[in-house]
Order: structure tokens, then sequence, then C-alpha cells
């Protein structure tokens, strides 16, 4: 299990592993025999590693094959272990390499490096080793597939008026005209700003949060209070919508003090 940070994922990066393996024993070509010759045919299963075993009665009997006990399913007999790994075919040691993470690494995606892994103990070749990647999460990007999420904070003077707000890519940031009159939850798509794979090109989505002030002192309220009383509610389109509903549904006004 190999923990990758969030741009490390969605960059791709190159990292070095280390790991300790069963490796066949040098000794004995990880047969386990001294000198790697010291061994004879399993006498119980002749040699295939199996044996069958059979329960029941006459008329219902059951057949069951098993790795061979005498053996343990190598179908050899040691007749004199190996001095160096006691038998085992294997010793222990540590590896360490280094190799190229591609681009869109996801959690819980992973690497499969061939015979890299345990030797078999049965002589054959050995396992695999498999690296599964942990992605960190991020600050500001959350991701879905190859395309990234941002959730932006703007003024409520720049959600009104408009302007300008920086916004992270993958490399840099760079300027987002926000036009005058935005909406909490307005979604802008950039197109090719996710993460770029091999095989695919993401998107980057911004979805704009208009932040209310949550203290104001008091000159700021009275000077706020004046400007916005200037407003008519024909130029809140959804208000104006809703008390128009509702006054249909009730005869009664919504805003009242607006």
């Amino acid at each position: 299990e190999l923990s990758l940070s969030f741009l490390d994922a969605a960059k791709g990066c190159r990292k070095e592993v280390s790991y300790t393996r069963r490796a066949p024993c040098s000794a004995c070509s990880g047969t386990g025999a001294d000198k790697g010759t010291a061994y004879t045919t399993c006498s119980k299963c002749g040699g295939s590693g199996q044996v069958q075993y059979v329960t029941g009665s006459s008329f219902f009997r059951t057949v069951s094959t098993r790795a061979c006990p005498d053996c343990n399913g190598t179908g050899k007999k040691i007749l004199t272990k190996c001095s160096v790994c006691g038998g085992k075919g294997y010793s222990n040691v540590s590896e360490k390499f280094t190799f190229d993470i591609p681009a869109g690494a996801d959690n819980n995606s992973y690497i499969k490096k061939r015979e890299m892994g345990h030797a078999s103990q049965k002589g054959g070749s050995p396992g695999d080793l498999i690296i599964l990647f942990k992605v960190l999460p991020h600050k500001i990007f959350k991701r879905k597939d190859f395309n990234l999420y941002v959730e932006l904070p703007i003024s409520f003077k720049t959600a009104c008026l408009g302007g300008k707000v920086k916004i992270p890519t993958l490399d840099n940031a760079i300027d987002l005209e926000i036009p005058e009159g935005t909406q909490t939850g307005k979604t802008f798509t950039l197109r090719g700003k996710g993460i770029r794979s091999r095989t695919e090109i993401g998107n980057l989505y911004v979805t704009v949060v208009v932040e209310t002030p949550s203290k104001l002192t008091k000159q700021q309220k009275s000077e706020l209070s004046s400007a916005l009383n200037k407003l008519e509610l024909k130029q809140s389109a959804k208000m104006s919508d809703y008390d128009k509903n509702l006054q249909s549904l009730y005869g009664e006004k919504a805003y009242e003090n607006q």
C-alpha cells in the first residue's frame, strides 16, 4: 500500500518502493534440498503431490483430493535439507526499486509487477507484487474519474458587480471572470483542465458559493441597508417569482419590507 498526494496521483510521479519478499534460495535453486539435488520422489503420492481420501459406505462413497502430507504437495522427499535455507527453498530478502506512476492514479487503483512477489514453495514462478494506491485528500480539489471539482466562495460584492477571482488548476492559478448577477450554484466548466491521462482528458468544474458577511459594524449595516433599499423586487428574478406565487396562493406579499 503506497500513499500518494492528490497532485502526485493526478499528474503522475516517480516513486521508490522498499519491501521484503521470499526469494528462491541461491544455494539450492529453490528446491530446499542440499546442493539442489538431494531429494527423491515421494513414495506416498508417487510424485503427484496429491493423495485421494475415500470416506463413506460401500454404496455411498466420497472421494476427495488433498495435498500430500508427507511432501507438502511438492511430490519430492528431501533427503538432506539445504543448510542455507533449512529446506524451505527460499530466504527473506529486502528489495528496493523505482517506478513511474502514470497520471490519473485513483484511490484503490494498483500496479502489478510480475514475478516480483514471493518465491513459490513448489519451485514454480514467483508471485506478483501488487502496489495499491491510497490517494490523500486535497484542500481544494475533489475528483470523480478524470474530472476535477472546486467549490469557489465569492463575496456578495463580486456576485452583484462581477469581477475576477483566482482559481487553481493542476499546474497554476488562473483568473476566472465572474459575470455580474452570479448566483450561488452557478457552475463554470473549463474544458481540458482536469486530469490528463494517456487515454482521457477531464474537465475542471468550478461551482460558485456566494458568501454573506457574518459580522458587520453599525456603520456598515446602515450604509448597506441604505444602498439595498433602493433595489426593486423585480431586479431579483427568483424573489419576484416567489412573491407572485405566494400572493396567488394566499394573497400575502412575501417581502413586505423590501
